[in-house]
């Protein structure tokens, strides 16, 4: 009899905890506090934005160009041949730290020929405050020897030329093109990737694919300066951190869903 009493008992327990077990249950598919916010702010950042109009893309390079007409790329150098050097030598430092090495030795080699009287030894000793510096001197010097042997000293006018110098890729020859020979090319550096892709003005997994979706749509007139207002816009306005919306010249047409304005 007792075990007939245990059971009941336990039935009636089950029964009991069954109302707060369905409860408990029902609680969990409850949403949680802000998750409806969050949802629709999770599904914003990951809608593909509306593509710029070709009066928008004008209207900002007109913003930029009334800004700043004649923009200058922060690169120090003296002439084709410095610029390149300069450029190969920017690769993952920042344009401040290689001017501050490149015054002392564009003082004393400013062509291949007195880069090579040099050596890279000593091109070492001037560059040693820029990252990677050892692999940079090495190509720095056979760049030079490559110049002489195979381009008469001059820097070539070509991308392909370019590209085939050593320490030297697309994004090196599109900054001499424009710099030194005023070709309509675009630079796209970590800058213009992510001015590119955050406002939705080039978006692209690569930054070829920016680079060629920016070419499509800027207007030829802006070209010779686009990729210098982009660099600028991204080193002082877009920042990776904390963009600077409140000051953005193109707030009003920059398609971040996370943007403060």
């Amino acid at each position: 009899m007792a075990k007939i009493i245990r059971s009941q008992r336990a039935s009636t327990s089950s029964v009991r905890s069954a109302p707060k077990k369905k409860a408990a249950k029902a609680a969990t598919l409850l949403p949680k506090p802000g998750a409806k916010k969050a949802a629709k702010k999770a599904a914003k950042r990951t809608a593909k934005p509306k593509p710029w109009t070709s009066e928008e893309v004008y209207e900002a390079f007109d913003r930029f160009r009334k800004a700043n007409p004649e923009p200058k790329g922060e690169l120090e150098h003296l002439n084709p041949y410095t610029l390149l050097v300069a450029v190969v030598l920017s690769a993952q430092a920042t344009d401040a730290g290689v001017n501050k090495a490149t015054r002392a030795l564009f003082a004393v080699a400013d062509t291949p020929e007195k880069m090579l009287e040099l050596g890279e030894d000593r091109v070492r000793d001037y560059i040693k405050t820029i990252g990677l510096y050892r692999n940079k001197a090495r190509n720095v010097i056979a760049l030079s020897q490559k110049l002489i042997a195979e381009f008469g000293g001059e820097v070539p006018r070509t991308r392909a030329e370019i590209e085939s110098l050593p320490g030297a890729g697309r994004k090196t020859a599109n900054v001499v093109l424009n710099m030194a020979f005023g070709e309509h090319t675009m630079a796209v550096d970590t800058h213009v990737f992510r001015v590119g892709n955050r406002t939705g003005l080039a978006p692209g997994k690569t930054p070829l694919e920016v680079e060629l979706g920016l070419e499509k749509v800027i207007p030829t007139e802006f070209m010779l300066h686009a990729h210098h207002w982009l660099i600028l816009h991204g080193r002082y306005t877009c920042l990776a951190r904390g963009p600077r919306c409140d000051v953005c010249l193109i707030n009003d047409l920059c398609r971040w869903p996370e943007k403060t304005v």
